[in-house]
C-alpha cells in the first residue's frame, strides 16, 4: 500500500515539475502564461491529492484544506499588493493543490535538517521562500555587475537629477537593473525602463527613478526617453531591468526544496548552532 502511495506522490511531483517548467519557459519567452495551463493543472492536481488522501490519510484532509487556504490567501495578498503577477499566484495555488505537504514518501532531503515544520504542513511556502533566496542571489549579481561597470568606465552611477533621488531608490535600482542603451530598450520589449523623464514649463528636463516598472505605460516611457536622447538632453544609456519572471525562481525553489529542503530553516538552524 505504501508503494502505491509513493506512486501518487511521484505522479503529483512529476506533474508539478512539467507544468512549472512549461510555465516558466512561456513566461520567460513571452512574459505571458496561458490560463489553459492552470485550467488543466489545477483539476489534475486536486484529483490526485484527494484520491491519495482519501485512500491513505483521510485524517489529513483538513490539513490539506488549511495548506491550500493559507497558500491561496498569501498568493492573493501578494498579487493585489503588486508583489506578484497573476501567473505567479496561480502557480502557487496549483502547487498547493498538488503538493500541500513535502512528499516525504517519495524523497528524503540530502540535508536531514532541511525538513522544516513549515514544509511538512505548508510546503508551497517553503518553495516560495527558497525562490525568494534565488531572487536575492540575482540581486547580488546585479550589484557586483554595476560596481564593476562603474570602476571600469569611471562614469557616474546616477547623473543629473538622478543624483537627488532617495538612497533606497538607488539601492533598488542597483540590485535589480543595469545601464542599457535606449535603442536596445526599444528592441527588447521584455526589458523595462527604471527611469523616466518629464519637462516643466521652462522646458527643463527632470529625470526620476522608477523602482517598480509596470507593463502599463512602458512604451510611452521608452518613447519619452528616446526623444530625450535624440534632443541630446540625456545620454543614450538609461537604467533598465530584464524583470526575470518569478515563476523561474518558484520552479528553482521547488527543485531545491525536493533535493535539500527548506533553505531558510537550514540557515537558521546553522546560525543557532
Amino acid at each position: 500500500m505504501r508503494g502505491l502511495q509513493t506512486t501518487f506522490e511521484a505522479a503529483k511531483t512529476t506533474l508539478t515539475l512539467i507544468f512549472l517548467f512549461y510555465a516558466s519557459w512561456s513566461d520567460y519567452k513571452t512574459r505571458e502564461v496561458s490560463n489553459r495551463v492552470w485550467i488543466v493543472f489545477a483539476p489534475l492536481a486536486l484529483v490526485l491529492s484527494l484520491v491519495e488522501l482519501l485512500l491513505y490519510e483521510p485524517s489529513s484532509l483538513i490539513f490539506f484544506g488549511v495548506s491550500f487556504g493559507l497558500t491561496s490567501v498569501f498568493a492573493l495578498v501578494l498579487f493585489y499588493s503588486g508583489g506578484f503577477g497573476g501567473a505567479d499566484s496561480k502557480a502557487l495555488m496549483c502547487l498547493a493543490l498538488a503538493l500541500p505537504f513535502f512528499p516525504e514518501k517519495l524523497v528524503v532531503p540530502l540535508l536531514a535538517e532541511g525538513a522544516s515544520p513549515l514544509s511538512q504542513l505548508i510546503f508551497p511556502l517553503t518553495v516560495f521562500s527558497n525562490g525568494v533566496l534565488f531572487a536575492a542571489a540575482t540581486a547580488i549579481y546585479m550589484l557586483l555587475r554595476n560596481l564593476i561597470w562603474h570602476m571600469r568606465t569611471g562614469d557616474k552611477m546616477f547623473e543629473g537629477n538622478l543624483g537627488a533621488q532617495s538612497f533606497w531608490k538607488k539601492i533598488v535600482v542597483l540590485i535589480t537593473g543595469s545601464k542599457v542603451s535606449v535603442t536596445k530598450l526599444k528592441e527588447k520589449w521584455h526589458v523595462y525602463p527604471m527611469e523616466d523623464v518629464e519637462e516643466n514649463a521652462e522646458d527643463e528636463l527632470k529625470r526620476k527613478l522608477v523602482v517598480i516598472p509596470r507593463d502599463e505605460g512602458r512604451d510611452a516611457t521608452v518613447e519619452r526617453l528616446a526623444k530625450a536622447v535624440e534632443a541630446r538632453k540625456i545620454e543614450d544609456e538609461v537604467w533598465a531591468t530584464p524583470g526575470l519572471p518569478m515563476l523561474i525562481f518558484i520552479t528553482a525553489g521547488l527543485i531545491i526544496a525536493l533535493l535539500f529542503g527548506d533553505i531558510i530553516w537550514i540557515i537558521v538552524r546553522f546560525a543557532l548552532g
